[in-house]
């Protein structure tokens, strides 16, 4: 059975930083397409950013993540395994931040939510001053 765990998260200041990261297990590939989507109360989520770690390995992030998060897998041993990395957040980052398994390769469809099948249990960031 596959299960997603994100942790980090928390409060920070506008211009700070935060890491959030999302364990997969009992996935049964050794690639993986991992996202996250982050939701406020009211919208829908709407998707931050994506990694696809088999060959080719590609990623993605939405025009508001650009040049400020970094997505990537954590470090050996540790295949299903990924971080969020935000740098100089804005309040419009706060949210409930997903993590999300899609069993299948990330493409151009990345940013619909439906494409991906295994969700965790999102996990808080707050951007406030």
């Amino acid at each position: 059975q596959v299960q997603v765990a994100e942790s980090g998260g928390g409060s920070v200041q506008p211009g700070g930083s935060l890491q959030i990261s999302c364990e997969v297990s009992g996935y049964p590939y050794p690639w993986i397409c991992l996202a996250w989507f982050r939701q406020v109360p009211g919208k829908e989520r709407e998707a931050v950013a994506a990694l696809w770690t088999g060959a080719g390995r590609q990623f993605y992030y939405d025009d508001s993540a650009k040049g400020r998060f970094t997505i990537a897998r954590a470090s050996e041993g540790k295949e299903n395994s990924m971080f969020l990395q935000m740098n100089n957040l804005v309040p419009e980052d706060t949210g409930m931040y997903f993590c999300v398994v899609r069993t299948a390769i990330c493409g151009s469809d990345w940013d619909r939510n439906s494409v991906y099948q295994y969700w965790g249990q999102g996990i808080q960031v707050t951007v406030s001053s």
